[in-house]
C-alpha cells in the first residue's frame, strides 16, 4: 500500500501551524507559531491581530513543515485545513492558503473540523486506538461528550449550555488576576493548594454541561474576599469541574455501554483533570501527549487522512464556518 502524506494547516485561533503526517498517525513535522506573547498584552485573543499574524507567518510555517518532514511538495497527497469552528478571520487565512496550495499542486482539499482534529490527536499518541469510543472534548470553545462510532461518524451526547470549560478557566484566571493563558496558570497555582472551598455543581437531567454557575461563584467569592487563598480556590475550581466532567462521563458509559474513554482539547492538558480521568474504574482511558492537547496541525492532518481515505473531499468553494458543529 502506498504511503499517504497529508499536509495539515491550522489557524483557527492564535496558533499558526502546519504539519506533515504519514498514514494518519506518523508525524513527520509539526510546526507551531504561537501568538501567546502578543495577546498577553490584552488579556486574551484579539481576533484582528490574530488574523494579521497568521498572514505574516503562514508561508514560512508551511515551508518549515515540509523541510522538517524531508519531503517535496510533489509528495503531498492532499491538503487538510481547518475550516471551523474558530475565529472567522483567522480561519480564512489558513483555508485560503490551503485552497491555493491544493489548486497549485492539483491535489484534493480536505476541509477539516477543528473538534474532530482534537479527537484525532489521540490516534497519533495511541497507535492502537480505534473506534468506537467515547470522547470528552474539553477546549476553549467546546465542551461535549461525543460517541465516536467510526473514523468519520460522530454523535454528540451532551454539550455545554453556556461557557465552554476552557473559557471558564480563562475567565476565572482573569478574575484572580493570574494572567493569560488562564488554564496553565490555574494548573500551576492549584498544585500548591487544597480543595477546601465548596463551589456549586450544575446538575442537569441529561449529559449537557453548564459552567457559568461555578464561574460566577468564583467571581463573587473573590470580590467579597480579595485576600482569599488563591491556590486553594484554583484547586477547588479544578476539583469541581473535574467532578462535573467525570459525572457525565459515567452517565455516558451507562447509556452506551462503551468503556473506552478518550479526552481531548486544550483543557485535557490540565494535570488534575488528567489524573482524575485515570481513576475511572473498569475503563480504558486515553489522552493525547501534552504537546498535542493544544491547537496544532498534526491533529488536523490526522483527521484529514481519515476523511481522505473515506472519500470526504471538499471543493474550492469551501468557506469558513466559525460556528461549525461536529
Amino acid at each position: 500500500m502506498k504511503d499517504i502524506y497529508i499536509l495539515g494547516i491550522e489557524s483557527s485561533c492564535d496558533e499558526t501551524a502546519a504539519s506533515i503526517v504519514k498514514n494518519g498517525r506518523e508525524v513527520l513535522s509539526n510546526i507551531i507559531n504561537t501568538q501567546i506573547d502578543i495577546h498577553k498584552l490584552y488579556g486574551g485573543v484579539v481576533p484582528e491581530i490574530a488574523s494579521r499574524s497568521h498572514i505574516l507567518n503562514i508561508s514560512e510555517v508551511v515551508k518549515m513543515a515540509i523541510k522538517e518532514a524531508n519531503i517535496n511538495l510533489e509528495d503531498i497527497d492532499a491538503v487538510a485545513c481547518t475550516y471551523g469552528p474558530g475565529l472567522v478571520g483567522a480561519l480564512l487565512v489558513g483555508l485560503s492558503y490551503g485552497k491555493a496550495l491544493s489548486y497549485a499542486l492539483n491535489v484534493p482539499l480536505i476541509g477539516t473540523n477543528h473538534i474532530e482534529g482534537h479527537i484525532a490527536a489521540n490516534f497519533i499518541t495511541h497507535k492502537d486506538l480505534e473506534p468506537p469510543f467515547l470522547c470528552v472534548m474539553m477546549s476553549g470553545g467546546n465542551t461535549q461528550i461525543v460517541h465516536i462510532k467510526s473514523y468519520t461518524e460522530f454523535e454528540v451526547l451532551g454539550r455545554t449550555k453556556d461557557d465552554a470549560i476552557g473559557e471558564a478557566f480563562d475567565k476565572v484566571a482573569r478574575i484572580m488576576e493570574l494572567g493569560y493563558p488562564g488554564g496553565p496558570k490555574i494548573d500551576e497555582l492549584g498544585k500548591k493548594g487544597k480543595p477546601t472551598i465548596n463551589l456549586p455543581k450544575t446538575h442537569l437531567d441529561n449529559l449537557d454541561f453548564s459552567f457559568s454557575g461555578i464561574k460566577t461563584a468564583v467571581m463573587n467569592l473573590h470580590h467579597k474576599n480579595p485576600d482569599i487563598n488563591k491556590a486553594d480556590l484554583c484547586k477547588s475550581f479544578e476539583k469541581t469541574v473535574a467532578e462535573m466532567l467525570i459525572d457525565n462521563t459515567k452517565k455516558a458509559i451507562e447509556l452506551t455501554g462503551i468503556k473506552t474513554i478518550v479526552i481531548a482539547g486544550g483543557v485535557s492538558a490540565n494535570s488534575y483533570i488528567r489524573d482524575e480521568f485515570l481513576k475511572l474504574k473498569n475503563c480504558k482511558v486515553y489522552m493525547p501527549d501534552m504537546k498535542l492537547c493544544t491547537d496544532n496541525a498534526a491533529m488536523i492532518a490526522s483527521a484529514g487522512f481519515y476523511d481522505f481515505i473515506n472519500g470526504k473531499i471538499s471543493d474550492l468553494t469551501l468557506n469558513a464556518e466559525p460556528d461549525l458543529k461536529i
